[in-house]
C-alpha cells in the first residue's frame, strides 16, 4: 500500500448493517480489493455497526472468510493483516439507541485523530429502506453530518421508496437533513464495466454515433434473466415484484445510457441531465396500450439443471395465492426526435433457463437488398452488449460465404472483455465505493431520475390490478410465458439471445 494516494480519500467508511449479506459479500471484499491495488490510502478505516455481540478480532476473522470467498483478488495474508487492523466493529441498536450514536460519534473522532482522516466520513446504509430516514435523522440530531470539518456523504441502496409518493416523502425528509450532492443512491448495475462501456462505444466510434437514431435502428432489446428464484427474500419480493426490483431501477438505468443525447462533457451533472431527459420522454402506458404491450409472469414448479425447482408460491415468505410478478416483458417507446418510432423491448425474469443480461441494438436492413436474390439470407446488423455473466460485445455483419456461389453468411466480430481482463476488471461495488469517496456522482441515481422512473412505473402499476394473469404461467427453468414471444413476433421480430450463441 502506498502513501501518495490523494489525501482527499483519507476517510472513515461507516457501515450500518455490518453483519449483513451485502457487507460480507460485496462491501468488505470491494474495499479489500481497492486497498490491495493501492486505490485507497493507508489510513483509510472501516467501522462496522451491528446488533450482534462481537469483538474486533471476531469480526475481522469473520470478514476474512468472506473476503477469501468473494473478493476478485486472492487474499494475501500479509496485506490482510495490515488491512484488517483498520477494521473495527461496534455493537448498538441503531434503530432505538440514541446514546449509541453519541458514543459512535465520540469513537469516530478518536479514529479521526489517530488516523488523520480530517473529519471525512462515508456512511453506508446497508439496511432495509425503512430505516433510511430514521438513521439519517439520528445522524443529523447528533451532529454527525453537515460538520464543519471534512465531508460527510451517505450511500443508500435501492429501493428508494415503494411508489412515487413514498419516494417523494423520503426525499423531502432526508433532503432537509443532508444536501442532495451528498446523497449517493446506489444502483449497482451502473457500476458494471460494460454498462459504462456504453458511453465509450457510442461516443468513441464514428461507426456508431451517426447511426444511433430512428433512421438506422430497427429496435432495441434489453434482457435480464436470472437462474435464481427469490431465495430468502420472499417477504421483500412480495412487496416489490419484478417491476420494482428490476424495471424501476436497473433496466431503466441501462436504457438511459443507451438512449441519452451526447452530454456537453462527462461531468456528473451533464450525464445525469441527459439521462433524465430520456426518462421524461418515455411514453406512459394507457389501459389500451397496457393490454397490447405488456406480458406478466410468475414461475411455477419446474426443473433447473436436472434438479426440481420450487414454484414462487412455495418459496419462504410468499403467499400460497400470491399474484406477485417474477417476469415482465414489454414494448415501449421514447417520444423524442432521436428515437421516435423505434420500439424498445424489455424483459426480465427469475428462475429462467439462463443467467444473462444483455442489450441488443438491431439496425435496419438496407431497402435495396430486397431486389437482390443473392441477399435472401441476409440478417440484420446487430450490436450486442453483454453485461453479465460474460462481459463484452459483438457486432454482427453480413459477408460472402467462401465458395463458387454468391451466398451470404453472418459474421460476428466478438470482444470478450472478461476473458481478456480476467480478475483485473473492477467489480461494480469497487467502482461505486471509490467514486463516492472521490465525490463523483455520475454513476449514482439522482432524485430527478428516481422521480421520473417512478412516474413511468406507476403508469404500468395502475393497470396491474385489472389485468391479473392466471398464475403460475411459466415453469421454472424455462424461457418464460409464451405471450412474451408473441409480443415481439407479432411485430415481425424476434428476441435475440446472445447467451445461447
Amino acid at each position: 500500500m502506498v502513501k501518495n494516494v490523494d489525501e482527499e480519500l483519507s476517510s472513515i467508511f461507516i457501515i450500518f448493517g455490518g453483519t449483513g449479506d451485502l457487507t460480507k459479500r460485496k462491501l468488505i471484499p470491494a474495499i479489500y480489493s481497492l486497498m490491495y491495488e493501492d486505490k485507497l490510502p493507508e489510513n483509510f478505516t472501516i467501522v462496522s455497526i451491528g446488533r450482534r455481540e462481537k469483538t474486533d478480532e471476531e469480526y475481522r476473522k469473520e470478514m476474512y472468510e468472506f473476503v477469501n470467498k468473494f473478493s476478485r483478488i486472492s487474499v494475501n495474508n500479509e496485506r490482510w493483516k495490515k488491512f484488517s487492523k483498520r477494521i473495527f466493529y461496534k455493537k448498538f441498536d441503531f434503530t432505538t439507541d440514541d446514546e449509541g450514536y453519541k458514543y459512535l460519534d465520540s469513537y469516530l473522532e478518536i479514529i479521526e485523530k489517530k488516523y488523520s482522516t480530517g473529519g471525512k466520513r462515508l456512511y453506508y446504509l446497508a439496511v432495509a429502506s425503512d430505516f433510511f430516514e430514521l438513521i439519517i435523522g439520528k445522524l443529523n440530531n447528533n451532529g454527525m453530518v453537515n460538520r464543519v470539518t471534512g465531508w460527510q456523504r451517505i450511500m443508500i441502496e435501492k429501493p428508494f421508496g415503494s411508489s412515487l409518493a413514498t419516494a417523494r416523502t423520503l426525499n423531502h425528509n432526508i433532503s432537509k437533513l443532508i444536501s442532495e450532492e451528498n446523497i449517493f443512491r446506489v444502483d449497482h448495475y451502473l457500476g458494471k464495466e460494460m454498462v459504462q462501456n456504453i458511453l465509450a462505444i457510442r461516443f468513441g466510434n464514428s461507426l456508431f454515433e451517426p447511426l444511433w437514431n430512428a433512421n438506422y435502428i430497427d429496435n432495441i432489446q434489453i434482457t435480464s434473466y436470472e437462474l435464481l428464484g427469490v431465495e430468502n427474500r420472499g417477504d421483500y419480493y412480495e412487496n416489490a415484484g419484478i417491476l420494482k426490483d428490476m424495471l424501476q431501477n436497473h433496466l431503466l438505468q441501462m436504457l438511459t445510457m443507451i438512449a441519452m443525447e451526447p452530454p456537453v462533457d462527462f461531468k456528473p451533472k451533464s450525464i445525469i441531465d441527459e439521462k433524465v431527459k430520456v426518462l421524461r420522454s418515455l411514453r406512459p402506458f394507457t389501459s389500451e396500450s397496457f393490454i397490447e404491450n405488456i406480458v406478466r409472469g410468475q414461475y411455477g414448479e419446474g426443473e433447473l439443471n436436472g434438479m426440481k425447482a420450487a414454484g414462487y408460491r412455495e418459496e419462504d415468505g410468499v403467499s400460497s395465492t400470491s399474484n406477485t410478478d417474477t417476469f415482465i416483458a414489454l414494448k415501449t417507446y421514447i417520444d423524442n426526435f432521436r428515437f421516435g418510432g423505434v420500439p424498445i423491448y424489455i424483459r426480465a425474469g427469475k428462475r429462467m433457463n439462463t443467467k444473462s443480461t444483455e442489450i441488443v441494438i438491431q439496425f435496419k436492413k438496407l431497402p435495396g437488398i430486397n431486389y437482390y436474390n443473392e441477399f435472401n439470407e441476409i440478417v440484420h446488423n446487430l450490436l450486442v452488449l453483454k453485461i453479465q455473466p460474460e462481459e463484452g460485445f459483438f457486432f454482427q455483419l453480413n459477408a460472402k460465404k467462401p465458395g463458387s456461389e454468391f451466398k451470404i453468411e453472418k459474421v460476428e466480430l466478438n470482444y470478450c472483455q472478461s476473458c481478456k481482463y480476467s480478475n483485473n476488471s473492477f467489480e461494480a461495488y469497487e467502482r461505486l465505493l471509490l467514486d463516492a469517496i472521490k465525490n463523483n456522482s455520475s454513476l449514482f441515481t439522482s432524485w430527478d431520475e428516481v422521480k421520473y422512473s417512478w412516474k413511468y412505473i406507476e403508469s404500468i402499476e395502475k393497470e396491474f390490478k385489472n389485468n391479473i394473469p392466471n398464475y403460475p404461467n411459466y415453469l421454472a427453468g424455462t424461457t418464460g410465458p409464451k405471450e412474451a414471444i408473441d409480443l415481439i413476433e407479432k411485430d415481425g421480430r424476434e428476441w435475440w439471445n446472445a447467451a445461447s450463441k
